[in-house]
């Protein structure tokens, strides 16, 4: 389970005859905090975990109701409901059908301490007064009530359209990233893609007759191991994310990354490209996020004017291949490198080396060196300069 940031604010805003029946004349409540299950697919467990988690804190003593669940004729999930207050759903007509929405009103003027609102990424009937549940889930945290709810990966904005792409089923219903993101609680409800399979074959997640087609389609083991990893990585992110944050408001100097982070050491020379590719290739391979610094010493300032120039477009190329660019003043190199992948939290540097001579080798300390001594776990890669004939097969290309 991780926390996340305060949650921002948002493009909707609640009427004004909203806002008055939320607070009837009194001061604004404190927001309520957010839990999400998130999920690599349907069938997982999300909405039972969701349910479970209502039994607890009422058996602890907390005012608890369930705004909407949908338990899709699960049986073992439909018997969680007995014993928990459930606010009865608003039916809106669309098109001559009557379909049931989640009453969001009735939950403000119940004002319980905890609502459970299954399904966040749901789009509501035509007809609502707002069109997405997650719209209607800010305005119960807008009144001091937690809530509790659930989503699968695939809806999630940022990878909807490589869902799409890696199973082939379209992704209608999709999520704001700051939604999520802004949660104070992420928690994976995680399963096996074998598990979640035995799971369909023995008529847990879908009747008989709808099984196999979803077997045979989007519930392939392929699929969800891609979806299983994007759910990973998510949340691996947010608590990535996180510690920035206590790093940054904190000052908790020293903590490890838990994920990878790429630098690539930037000047003017020849060997930067390669050391950027190199960067580049590795970061790729490893998902991780790439930056590429300039460390701006007296004797970078001093360049002169076809210098500086490949230096411009030693950072153009870093730019093109996806590095976000940072510049930062240093007395030296060294200690210039030294600060910066302190700061980000840098597990992996690339810097570019090309063979000294004469008293230059016994003048000047190779800046690996001195962050070998200085950040014993940082992993370095001293990156040559390569052949006349590889430089000639890479220029002009990332």
């Amino acid at each position: 389970m991780i926390g996340g940031s305060k949650r921002e604010s948002k493009d909707t805003r609640p009427t004004g005859d909203e806002m008055l029946a939320r607070i009837q004349g009194e001061s604004r409540p404190a927001s309520g905090r957010l839990r999400v299950y998130l999920g690599m697919a349907p069938g997982v467990g999300k909405t039972y975990k969701m349910l479970e988690e209502a039994h607890r804190r009422q058996e602890r003593g907390t005012d608890v109701v369930v705004g909407f669940a949908e338990c899709h004729g699960r049986q073992r999930t439909v018997e969680l409901l007995d014993g928990l207050e459930v606010v009865p759903r608003q039916r809106v007509e669309y098109r001559g059908v009557i379909v049931e929405e989640m009453d969001t009103e009735a939950i403000l003027a119940r004002h319980p301490e905890v609502a459970m609102v299954d399904e966040l990424a749901h789009t509501n009937a035509p007809g609502s007064t707002r069109e997405k549940r997650w719209q209607d889930v800010e305005l119960l945290l807008d009144a001091g009530i937690d809530v509790i709810s659930t989503c699968n990966v695939q809806h999630v904005e940022s990878v909807a359209d490589a869902v799409q792409t890696i199973t082939g089923a379209p992704v209608n219903e999709r999520l704001p990233d700051t939604v999520l993101r802004s949660a104070d609680e992420v928690e994976l409800v995680d399963m096996s893609p074998h598990a979640l399979r035995q799971r369909m074959k023995h008529g847990n997640v879908y009747p008989p007759e709808r099984a196999q087609v979803a077997l045979d389609r989007f519930f392939t083991e392929p699929n969800l191991t891609a979806l299983r990893e994007l759910a990973l990585r998510f949340v691996t992110q947010q608590v990535d994310d996180q510690l920035e944050d206590l790093v940054a408001n904190h000052g908790f100097g020293g903590l490890p990354s838990v994920s990878e982070r790429v630098l690539a050491s930037v000047d003017d020379r020849p060997v930067s490209r390669r050391t950027v590719r190199g960067a580049a290739a590795y970061a790729s391979a490893l998902r991780a996020p790439l930056a590429a610094v300039v460390i701006e010493t007296p004797e970078i300032e001093r360049l002169p004017f076809d210098r500086q120039r490949d230096l411009r477009e030693n950072l153009e190329f870093a730019a093109d291949l996806g590095a976000e660019i940072l510049r930062f003043q240093a007395a030296d190199i060294a200690s210039g490198l030294e600060h910066v992948a302190r700061s980000r939290r840098i597990t992996d540097l690339f810097v570019g080396h090309e063979a000294r001579s004469g008293v230059n080798r016994w003048l000047k300390s190779s800046p690996v060196d001195h962050l070998v001594e200085q950040l014993p776990d940082l992993q370095i890669h001293v990156i040559g300069p390569g052949s006349d004939a590889d430089e000639a097969t890479h220029a002009g290309t990332p």
